[in-house]
């Protein structure tokens, strides 16, 4: 597993995450509609053509899933016992169909489970960003992590 256990992480530790993903009209349509989203500027380009951004905005929330998701290979991966919660998260500027997301991970601050021994509580701030840099979600996350096994 590559995601860290608690005790690897330290304040101010920052990642940049080497994966990315480009992001379709597929995506796009097919998010908005599975979580029951009929938002028009997701998906329906006649209407869109028609607003400020004359073309359709990709998602809000998918940006927001895609920029966790990015973080967790390096981070998280099967080292948390699981989130526990989601706030400041911003959308400056917006994302369009064909942008590629990349993501930036700093460590804001870490504290010991008070009722989990072997777990430890790590705050992150995830940054999402798009092909020329423009910053497009921001977030603080807060996870449960697993503490490095005795055994290991």
């Amino acid at each position: 597993m590559s995601g860290l256990y608690f005790e690897e992480f330290h304040v101010g530790q920052h990642f940049r995450h080497e994966l990315t993903r480009t992001v379709t009209e597929s995506d796009n349509t097919m998010f908005s509609l599975m979580s029951m989203n009929p938002q028009p500027l997701h998906i329906d380009a006649h209407f869109a053509e028609g607003t400020e951004w004359g073309q359709r905005l990709f998602n809000s929330m998918f940006t927001f899933a895609i920029m966790v998701g990015l973080s967790v290979q390096d981070t998280t991966l099967g080292t948390t016992a699981g989130n526990l919660g989601f706030s400041d998260v911003r959308f400056p500027a917006p994302v369009f169909h064909g942008d590629t997301l990349r993501a930036e991970t700093r460590i804001l601050s870490l504290r010991e489970s008070r009722s989990r021994p072997n777990q430890g509580l790590v705050e992150f701030e995830h940054t999402c960003l798009k092909q020329d840099d423009t910053v497009v979600a921001r977030c603080v996350r807060t996870a449960l992590m697993l503490k490095r096994p005795a055994d290991s």
